[in-house]
């Protein structure tokens, strides 16, 4: 079980994970080894798996942000199909979905015409996959880590 302790640190992780743990300690009124351990407890129960930064796509040429909805020819068909789908580079998530597509992917590419290519190419050409449909986004106005409860 975390507590009120725990909940502030993941928040604030979330926020920025460069936050030192003596700024942390600081501002909750503990010391900093308190944070570490904590901390520590966290990573070992799973709960934090990693540090990451956020890139901004298109300052590094990618301007096409897409989702794509695969349906397979059989349920069966997944494993295959998502080893595939994992060994191309452009495909940044995947998704093992209920409902209209057996998968969802999210693809970055850096322009229409490599979107073609990739659903032509690499994509519609899995012999596991029976349709696709692309959705394009235009933006991203949100875009949170999920709230700590």
């Amino acid at each position: 079980m975390i507590d009120n302790l725990d909940k502030l640190i993941i928040s604030t992780l979330q926020d920025n994970a460069r936050v030192s743990y003596a700024e942390m300690a600081k501002s909750f009124g503990v010391s900093p080894a308190t944070i570490h351990v904590r901390v520590e407890k966290l990573r070992q129960a799973g709960i934090i798996t990693g540090t990451h930064i956020r890139v901004d796509a298109r300052k590094l040429g990618y301007d096409v942000c897409c989702f794509i909805g695969i349906n397979l020819a059989r349920a069966g068909d997944y494993p295959n199909a998502l080893a595939k789908l994992q060994a191309l580079p452009e495909v940044i998530e995947a998704h093992y979905t209920t409902g209209k597509y057996s998968i969802f992917v999210k693809v970055m590419v850096p322009s229409i015409d490599d979107l073609q290519q990739l659903l032509i190419h690499k994509i519609q050409s899995i012999a596991e996959v029976q349709a696709t449909e692309t959705l394009i986004s235009l933006q991203q106005p949100i875009q949170r880590p999920v709230p700590v409860q």
